[in-house]
């Protein structure tokens, strides 16, 4: 504001703009970034991982549920169970799991958030806890600074005079008013971006995700020890906002190889509107009427009229005389109309 500006200092205008930026930076890294999907099976490796999981729990009889496919696997003294996933083809790593809408599996998944539009795992959780922490920092500056505003104006005039000084955007309202409305807008939003900053601050300080918390894999009945966590705030805060970040296994610059059962396949069916070339129609043809004639029955004439035969060739009692005119047949006048 260019009265807070100049009434207080120069900085609190630029302070402003410069955590808009950093939140909208932090926003665009979380959401075209890669949160760390796992790439599927293959299918000689969807293949060898049947076959292993049929060697492992044998052959089950018809009718009965088959076991559950699930690896155990410690983890600082713990046992942590790796679960296949149908769709992948894959046993899960630690902490992974499928999310439905990306229909991805996600290493150290958290969830799936709609306003980022992508989903949060390991590889974009620091930069997702930044935007939603500059978020909030940027709502409590600009709520709080909305307050020095209507409180700076009420000292010199009143609240009253405040409300109708100054004609604001809109000719019926003064800029005070607006700035009383924002006020209401910052203080309910308060209560969500902030206590979303807070919950995974929580989150973060016990090395925890939100699946985990939602699913209560470590605060549970079962009453079991997270064993990712260090057992101290600063520690698990290192790890989590400050370790350093695994490499994206996708290959986004590959080229999608054409499967070779496509390339196997023979030639696509004819439609009914499509013709054959005669080579092939003449093929077929012979291909018929020599099957016919293998089983006996009375061979078909063919479609390709025969050459006329010579005098030589004809019967004498078909043969001309050397004055006699041709007369053309029945079958020769039916062609011809």
């Amino acid at each position: 504001c260019r009265y807070l500006a100049v009434q207080l200092s120069p900085a609190i205008p630029v302070f402003a703009a410069v955590l808009f930026l950093f939140a909208m930076a932090t926003l665009l890294r979380t959401s075209f970034s890669d949160p760390g999907v796992i790439p599927r099976a293959l299918p000689d490796e969807a293949a060898f991982i049947e076959m292993e999981i049929e060697a492992t729990n044998g052959t089950v009889p018809q009718g009965q549920r088959p076991p559950p496919r699930i690896k155990n696997f410690q983890i600082n003294n713990q046992i942590v169970k790796l679960k296949y996933c149908y769709t992948c083809k894959i046993f899960r790593p630690p902490r992974a799991s499928h999310c439905s809408i990306c229909d991805n599996c996600v290493e150290r998944f958290d969830h799936h958030c709609p306003w980022v539009g992508n989903c949060v795992g390991k590889r974009n959780y620091r930069y997702f806890y930044l935007f939603i922490l500059s978020l909030s920092l940027l709502t409590i500056y600009i709520f709080t600074f909305n307050i020095v505003y209507v409180a700076l104006k009420s000292l010199k005039i009143g609240f009253l005079n405040t409300l109708k000084e100054t004609p604001g955007t809109y000719p019926s309202m003064s800029l005070t008013v607006l700035t009383v409305l924002e006020v209401l807008i910052c203080f309910f939003t308060l209560w969500s971006v902030v206590g979303l900053t807070g919950f995974h601050t929580f989150l973060v300080a016990l090395n925890q995700t939100t699946n985990e918390d939602i699913k209560g894999s470590w605060t549970g009945k079962n009453r079991v020890q997270n064993p990712y966590s260090h057992g101290n705030i600063v520690k698990n805060c290192c790890e989590v906002l400050c370790g350093p970040l695994p490499p994206s296994v996708l290959d986004r610059r590959g080229i999608l190889q054409q499967e070779e059962s496509t390339a196997q396949e023979g030639p696509c069916p004819r439609g009914p509107g499509t013709q054959e070339p005669p080579a092939t129609q003449g093929s077929r043809q012979a291909e018929e009427s020599s099957m016919k004639q293998q089983d006996g029955s009375i061979p078909l004439p063919s479609a390709v009229p025969a050459p006329p035969l010579s005098d030589a060739e004809m019967p004498e009692e078909k043969q001309r005389t050397p004055g006699e005119v041709p007369v053309p047949s029945l079958d020769a006048g039916r062609a011809e109309h």
